[in-house]
This record gives structure tokens, sequence and C-alpha cells, in this order.
């Protein structure tokens, strides 16, 4: 009779504990997300050389001022830890993340910078200046520390290369390397004359692990999220070429045409590249 008390005890312990709430998890919103800090680069499929039937390197422009491309450009400050992509390369290329090559040199990733030359880049190189104490009327001279700019940058050059893979007989691309453009007037100039300057590469694969944890600010549609990654990768971009690998040392369009000449260029080859894939198949 006392064991079964005894049981019958414990049984009602363990009903009260398991009806009694456990502590109430704060959730900010309707529904618990996901910690974007948790998710991986999208995963590629594997390219074999003798599977590709055709490729083409090109490289294109993204102007941040087309609306479009404003997930890139905002915010300009820091919102609840979300910061824009130039403001991303610098904080990766500081911590080590991502390694910044010389883009007056080549685009092949080849003279590897560090932090403090991307900063000479920015024009953020620290300057001597005189300093007149208006007590004793002595004069010195102080370092003063140059600042970035990020909002300088209003295009990125993107260096990627299409191919056909007749493994799977699709047209695919991949991202080889981005390169921020800096537009800015210089100091002393009365002409106002905007000059644009190309700052550094980084290698696009070495840069995807930084790039899908953090967001994009989506003003359209708050849950529907998307990382740095996925906008490069779903291609949620518009751009236009501005080279095309050719025979000529890969020369620039501007070069040999300019204005709507050049826009028109830059449509025909888009062209050739979309027709190629229709152009293998028979319906």
């Amino acid at each position: 009779m006392k064991q079964l008390v005894a049981y019958l005890g414990v049984a009602i312990f363990l009903l009260i504990l398991a009806g009694k709430p456990a502590d109430a998890q704060i959730i900010n919103g309707a529904y618990k997300r996901t910690d974007i800090i948790q998710k991986k680069p999208m995963p590629l499929p594997s390219v074999r050389e003798s599977d590709v039937f055709w490729s083409r390197k090109i490289w294109r422009v993204i102007d941040l001022r087309e609306k479009m491309n404003l997930p890139l450009y905002y915010p300009t400050v820091e919102i609840e830890g979300r910061v824009n992509l130039i403001a991303l390369l610098l904080k990766g290329i500081e911590n080590g993340q991502i390694t910044p090559y010389d883009a007056g040199l080549d685009d092949d990733f080849k003279v590897p910078m560090s932090y403090n030359q991307v900063k000479e880049r920015f024009g953020a190189e620290a300057t001597t200046e005189e300093k007149i104490d208006f007590d004793t009327g002595e004069r010195t001279q102080v370092t003063v520390q140059g600042e970035i700019r990020p909002n300088d940058i209003k295009q990125y050059l993107i260096k990627e290369e299409w191919y056909f893979d007749k493994n799977n007989s699709t047209l695919n691309v991949r991202i080889i390397g981005i390169c921020p453009i800096r537009e800015f007037v210089r100091a002393g100039d009365t002409s106002g004359q905007v000059q644009r300057e190309k700052l550094f590469w980084v290698y696009y694969p070495e840069a995807r692990p930084l790039l899908s944890t953090n967001l994009v600010l989506n003003a359209y549609n708050p849950a529907q999220q998307v990382s740095f990654d996925d906008l490069f990768i779903k291609r949620t971009f518009n751009s236009y070429i501005v080279i095309a690998e050719n025979v000529y040392n890969n020369r620039d369009i501007s070069s040999y045409m300019s204005g709507k000449e050049a826009m028109l260029e830059s449509k025909r080859i888009e062209d050739i590249i979309f027709n190629y894939e229709q152009d293998l198949w028979e319906y």
C-alpha cells in the first residue's frame, strides 16, 4: 500500500512538472528566424575541363545608382549589424578574411595588398599639417589620419566566365572577382571633373563565406531576406558589359566605341551569349 502511494505521488509530481510552462522564449517577431551566421554558401556543381564545350570571360559594371542595385549601396551607415557591400569587404580585409589584390596592374589576382594600401587607394593616408597654438603662437606639426569614404564607391566591376557544360547541356556562369570603382574629385581641382579609379580586386570564391553570412536589405519584402552571396549567385542585379574576352588583348568597348554605340555593342555581346545556348537546340 505504501509503495502504491509512493508511485502515485511520483506520478502526480511528474504531471505537475509536465504541465508547468517553461520560461517563454522571446521571439522578436511573428516567427523564429534562422541565425544568418549559421548560413553556408550555396553549393555549386563541380566543373570538369573536359565537359566545358565553350567559354568566354566577361567584365561587366554594376552601377549602384540604378534602382535595382540600391541594396548593394545601402545602408550607408550600419543598421542593426547590417552594412553595405563595400563596408563588408573592407571589414573582411581588415580582419584578414579577404585578400585584396592590386587592380592597377591586372585582374589576375597576382599582387596582394595590405589594409593600409587599400586605405591609401581611398585617399585616406595620413598627412602632416601645421597647428598654431593661439595662446603661445607656437607652430607644431601634427599628423592627421585620413578617413575612408565608402560612399565614394558608385560602381563595381565584375569579372566572370560563361561556359557551356556539355555534361548536362546547360549554359552557366561563375563570378571570378569583384572590384570596387571609386568616383571622386581630386583635391584642389577647380574644374570639378570626376575621376574614376579601380581600387582592388577580391577573389569571389574566397569572399563567399563572408558574403553568405551577411544579409542584403530588402525594402519590398523583409520576410524574404537574402545574403550578398545569394544576390550575386541568383543574378538579382542589373549591369552592362564593358569588356568581352577577345584577341585584341581584351580591349575595352569604350576604346573603339562610345555613347549609344557602346551600349548597343554591350547588348550585342549579351545576345551572343544568350543565343549560343539557344542555337544548339532544334525545335
